[in-house]
C-alpha cells in the first residue's frame, strides 16, 4: 500500500519535484532511493498569513509496490448499431451525456445549432472586430457551448451530485493537464479547451456516435406524451427514441418553443450585475499581502459575498489574468462574460459582481407567464445595447458608480469591442444598482484597496444562470408531460458551471438507460 502524507511547503519548495520528493522521504523517514514513485493527490494554497504555505497531499510508492499512472475511468463501447438517444446541444451537459451513453452502449446523436470549434472562431472574430453577432454561432452557441470559451474553471460545490473525479479524468484523457486532477481549484484555460473539446468529439465519432452541426431545432413532433421527432430550421427531421435537452442557459428560442407548445416550464431566480476589472497586480498585493507576487505564486483570485439592502450580492466567475468577452447571442443586446488563458498571465483580473433577482422583481411582467424572468433579462441587455448603440459596452469607474457620477474618461480595459462611458444606474433596475453599490462598498471594506476609481465596471453580466427551469422528476429525470424527454444542465436550471453541467449530463444518460 502506498504511504499517504500531508506536506506543508513554501511556494518555492512546491515548485520543485525533487524538493517535494525529498520532503516526502524526510517525513516518511525513508531513504530517498526508496521512493520509486510519488503521486500528488491534492494541492491547495493557504495565503491567510504573511508566510504563504502550499498544502500537498501525496502518495509515495516504494520499489516493490504497484504503480500505474494510466487513467481508466472512461471506457467507451462501440455503438454503431445500438439503440439511440438524441441530444440537443453540444455544451458540457450534452458532451458528457454523449460520453456516458457510449459507456452504456447507447448511440448518441447530437444536434447542435452552431458550428465546430474551428469554424466558430471566424464568428468570434466578427463579434470582436466587426461588432456583428451571429445568433447561431457566438461565445455561447457552437461546439462545446459556452463552456469552450468560459475560462475552463472546473471547481464546483456540487460534490454530492455526481462523480467529479470522473469528469476531471475524462478531461485529462482528452488532453487536459493532469494537474486538474489534484488542484483545489482546477482550471484549463480558454486557449486549451477547444482542442480538448475536439478530442471528445473524435471519441464520440470513432465509437459510432453522430454529431450534426448547423442544426437548430425549431419544432417538436409530440404524440400521446412522447417526443416522436425533432424538426430543424433547415427542414431536416430526426426521429427519436429518447431526447436529452441540453441547450444551455441562453437558448431563448427553445424556451419560447416549449412555452408555445404548452410544454411545462417555469420562471426561476437568476442574477444580474456587471463585470469589474482591476489590475492583476493590485489583486495580488491585496491577497498575498506583498507588493510583488513572484514567480512561484499563481495570479490570485477572490470570492466575495454579502447581503446588501436585503439582497444577495456576490462575485461570479472570477478570472485572474483574464479578459472581458462579449457574450451576446442576438443583435440588439449587450452581454459580457470573462475568461482566462491557461497561464492566466494577462494584465487584468475581472469578475462578475451580480445581484440576486427574485420572483417579486418580475411580477410586473406576469403577462409573459413562465418567460417573465427571461423578459426582464432581455430588457436589461437591450437597454445596455441602447446606451452605446452597439455591443461596445457601457462602462463606469467604480467610485464614480458608487457616487452616481458619469465617468469623464475610462481606464484601459481588456474588452476588445470597446467601452463607452455611461451611467450604469440608468441601465440596471434600481433594486440591482442600489444593492450593487452597497455590495461594492462592503467588498472594499473586506479587501482593502479593492475599492478604487482605477477599477472599471462593464455592463451587463446577465447570463449567470438560466431564468427558466424545465421541470423533471427527481428520480427518473423525465419531464412530467413528455415521457422520453430529459431536461439537462444549465439551460434546464439544474447546473451552474462546466463540472455540474457535465455531472448532470451523465446523470441524464444514466436515466435514459434505466
Amino acid at each position: 500500500m502506498p504511504i499517504t502524507l500531508e506536506l506543508k511547503l513554501t511556494p518555492e519548495q512546491a515548485a520543485s519535484e525533487d524538493e517535494i520528493k525529498w520532503q516526502a522521504a524526510d517525513m516518511a523517514r525513508l531513504p530517498l532511493e526508496q521512493i520509486a514513485h510519488l503521486r500528488i493527490v491534492r494541492k491547495s494554497l493557504d495565503a491567510r498569513k504573511t508566510q504563504i504555505i502550499v498544502l500537498l497531499k501525496v502518495e509515495i510508492f516504494q520499489p516493490d509496490e504497484t504503480f500505474s499512472a494510466e487513467l481508466r475511468t472512461f471506457k467507451p463501447l462501440t455503438v454503431s448499431n445500438s439503440k439511440t438517444c438524441h441530444i440537443i446541444g453540444f455544451g458540457p451537459g450534452g458532451i458528457y451525456a454523449a460520453l456516458q451513453l457510449l459507456e452504456l452502449g447507447i448511440k448518441p446523436i447530437i444536434i447542435e445549432r452552431g458550428k465546430d470549434v474551428q469554424e466558430r472562431r471566424r464568428d468570434l472574430a466578427d463579434i470582436n472586430r466587426k461588432l456583428i453577432v451571429n445568433p447561431d454561432s457566438n461565445y455561447c452557441f457552437g461546439e462545446g457551448g459556452a463552456g469552450t470559451y468560459s475560462d475552463g474553471k472546473l471547481y464546483t460545490r456540487s460534490t454530492k451530485r455526481g462523480d467529479i473525479k470522473k469528469v476531471l479524468d475524462v478531461f485529462i484523457q482528452h488532453g487536459a493537464n493532469e494537474r486538474i486532477g489534484y488542484e483545489a481549484h482546477p482550471h484549463i484555460g480558454t486557449n486549451k479547451l477547444p482542442g480538448i473539446i475536439e478530442n471528445m468529439r473524435r471519441t464520440i465519432l470513432e465509437k459510432g456516435g453522430e454529431v450534426h452541426f448547423n442544426k437548430r431545432v425549431s419544432g417538436f413532433n409530440i404524440k400521446d406524451g412522447t417526443m416522436k421527432s425533432l424538426l430543424c430550421a433547415d427542414g431536416s427531421e430526426f426521429d427519436c427514441q429518447h431526447v436529452i435537452l441540453a441547450t444551455g442557459h441562453s437558448s431563448r428560442d427553445i424556451f419560447e418553443l416549449l412555452n408555445k407548445e404548452s410544454i411545462l416550464i417555469e420562471a426561476k431566480p437568476f442574477a444580474v450585475g456587471v463585470r469589474i476589472e482591476h489590475e492583476q497586480t493590485l489583486i495580488d498585493s491585496i491577497q498575498y499581502k506583498r507588493m510583488l507576487r513572484g514567480e512561484f505564486l499563481p495570479p490570485s483570485s477572490y470570492s466575495l459575498v454579502t447581503q446588501a439592502l436585503g439582497r444577495g450580492v456576490f462575485s461570479f466567475c472570477m478570472c485572474p489574468g483574464g479578459i472581458i468577452a462579449p457574450a451576446s447571442t442576438s443583435p440588439g443586446e449587450t452581454v459580457v462574460n470573462g475568461w482566462s488563458p491557461s497561464k492566466r498571465n494577462g494584465r487584468f483580473a475581472n469578475s462578475g459582481i451580480v445581484v440576486a433577482v427574485n420572483p417579486e422583481n418580475w411580477i410586473h411582467l406576469k403577462e409573459h407567464g413562465p418567460l417573465a424572468a427571461l423578459q426582464l433579462q432581455k430588457q436589461i441587455e437591450q437597454k445596455a445595447f441602447s446606451a452605446t448603440g452597439s455591443i461596445k459596452a457601457p462602462a463606469q469607474r467604480m467610485e464614480d458608480f458608487i457616487q452616481d457620477k458619469l465617468s469623464s474618461d475610462l481606464p484601459d480595459c481588456s474588452y476588445v469591442p470597446g467601452i463607452i462611458p455611461a451611467e450604469l444606474s440608468d441601465i440596471l433596475p434600481s433594486f440591482i444598482s442600489k444593492s450593487l453599490k452597497q455590495g461594492l462598498i462592503d467588498f472594499g471594506n473586506k479587501m482593502r484597496g479593492y475599492r478604487t476609481n482605477e477599477a472599471v465596471l462593464v455592463g451587463v453580466e446577465s447570463r449567470t444562470s438560466s431564468p427558466v427551469r424545465i421541470p423533471r422528476d427527481k428520480e427518473t429525470f423525465r419531464h412530467p408531460q413528455i415521457s422520453n424527454l430529459f431536461p439537462c444542465g444549465e439551460g434546464a436550471g439544474y447546473a451552474g458551471g462546466i463540472v455540474s453541467a457535465a455531472m448532470d449530463g451523465m446523470a441524464c444518460a444514466n436515466a435514459v438507460n434505466s
